[in-house]
């Protein structure tokens, strides 16, 4: 049995990315597409081999054949069109980050609830098998006590009109990149961060921010490092150690459609004595919505809640708090 997805939005990384994937999946079946112009939903309908088109959101949430919504509308209508979804009876994957604020998420919890519907944030890393392992070898031991994180993640796009660089719809580096290593940091050390200092460098024309650089602290005194930019030469990393071994990624926020290894360092500088734990190339956009619609079809928990949607929110406002008042914030 599979769950019929309806799309609202022809955004890029829906057809690009996400969409093509899901088609591959073991219970997904992409049924419709809508846009707010009939002509655009036609086309990527008909690029992407989707059944129907829609020329309004609201047609393609009153469609009773569709199960579930997959929302990658720009950040500020996550709420607007995730609570609509949700209210006329649809479950709701919702791309990241799920809202602006805290209050926006609360509210999406109480439609939630309210309507019984499952909702999830589309963080499709955590549905990767580098990741889970990842967190059992940290939370298993195998590397010792564990001390701290480093994260890059960087792109460059100073286009103006690009959604990512307007800044009253959620752009800037910390909403649209940063969100990966605070909930990827918070997924292998279990555990939310205490207090957290920032600091963030604003593009002078479009206002959002550029480059960012966070250090957060955990219990124990254990640290986690990361930057994030928009304006700068693509880059990705990812590395936790402790007292006994480090663990690097090769890939580690797109892994997609490439052998992905995680190289286990004992402690040798040198880099002799590496170990390479290999995985088969996976598409996690294919795995993510397997898994959520899995969840749907067998009534368990989504891969990515809202509720832990809440505690990443929590983490990237600390982080513009701080960045404001230029010390440290309790998050």
């Amino acid at each position: 049995m599979k769950i019929k997805w309806g799309i609202i939005s022809t955004a890029k990384i829906g057809r690009t990315r996400v969409i093509p994937a899901m088609q591959q999946g073991d219970y997904c079946e992409i049924t419709a597409i809508a846009s707010r112009n009939l002509a655009q939903a036609e086309e990527a309908a008909k690029e992407l081999g989707i059944p129907k088109a829609y020329g309004s959101y609201d047609e393609l949430l009153a469609d009773p054949e569709i199960d579930a919504i997959y929302n990658p509308l720009p950040n500020h209508l996550h709420l607007e069109w995730t609570t609509k979804a949700m209210e006329a009876g649809k479950h709701v994957l919702c791309e990241k980050p799920l809202a602006l604020t805290i209050a926006e998420v609360e509210k999406m919890i109480e439609v939630r609830d309210k309507c019984g519907v499952k909702a999830g944030e589309a963080f499709m890393v955590k549905s990767h098998p580098q990741w889970k392992k990842a967190r059992e070898m940290a939370q298993s031991g195998e590397l010792g006590d564990l001390r701290f994180i480093h994260a890059v993640f960087s792109y460059y796009n100073d286009d103006p009109q690009n959604i990512r660089n307007i800044k009253e719809y959620g752009g800037g580096g910390v909403w649209d990149i940063g969100c990966y290593p605070v909930t990827t940091t918070r997924y292998v050390f279990g555990e939310e961060p205490i207090r957290l200092v920032a600091t963030l460098d604003n593009d002078p024309k479009m206002g959002t921010d550029r480059l960012a650089s966070v250090i957060m602290e955990f219990s124990g005194g254990k640290q986690a490092i990361f930057t994030v930019s928009t304006q700068a030469s693509g880059h990705q990393f990812f590395s936790v150690s402790g007292t006994k071994a480090r663990l690097e990624f090769q890939t580690s926020f797109t892994p997609d459609k490439r052998l992905i290894k995680l190289f286990l360092d004992k402690g040798d500088i040198f880099r002799e004595t590496w170990e390479t734990i290999a995985f088969d190339a996976g598409d996690q956009y294919k795995l993510q919505g397997d898994a959520f619609s899995k969840a749907i079809l067998d009534d368990t928990e989504v891969p990515v809640t809202f509720e832990d949607a809440l505690k990443n929110t929590k983490v990237l406002l600390a982080i513009f708090k701080s960045a404001e008042t230029g010390g440290w914030v309790e998050v």
